[in-house]
């Protein structure tokens, strides 16, 4: 079976509370720059946020992102985690990830999408008709 997507699923702290919340890290190979991080809420919804794959990538071992998402190593803590911080006009998030199951995740989308070939995979056709027909 060959799939153009990848979803990993995880329980991830957030803002040091000791409550894990439910949180799914997703990618599709028609969009092959960006990964979607979504978050459950407690009525059941999921918040989502897009961002680029490469800033995850860089988070694995140096500070990145200098917007609204920014992911870092927790070395100060603990090696084994990752620090994500998503900030909007709303409020601002912190949330703790496995740095191994990010590590499982990023290793699936190289699967489907090297790194450095992201241009082969992304249909710029698709993109101007989606935007043409607001």
């Amino acid at each position: 079976m060959h799939t153009d997507a990848i979803h990993q699923s995880q329980f991830v702290l957030l803002n040091n509370s000791s409550t894990p919340v439910l949180s799914r890290l997703s990618f599709h190979a028609g969009e092959p720059f960006a990964v979607t991080v979504s978050f459950r809420t407690e009525r059941g919804r999921w918040v989502e946020w897009t961002f680029a794959r490469e800033l995850l990538v860089t988070g694995l071992t140096d500070p990145a992102g200098l917007g609204d998402v920014r992911v870092r190593p927790d070395l100060s803590e603990d090696e084994a985690m990752l620090t994500l911080e998503i900030e909007s006009p709303d409020g601002y998030a912190s949330f703790e990830l496995e740095r191994e199951d990010v590590e499982t995740f990023l290793e699936s989308t190289y699967d489907l999408v090297p790194l450095g070939s992201e241009s082969e995979h992304f249909d710029v056709e698709a993109l101007i008709e989606e935007i043409s027909n607001v």
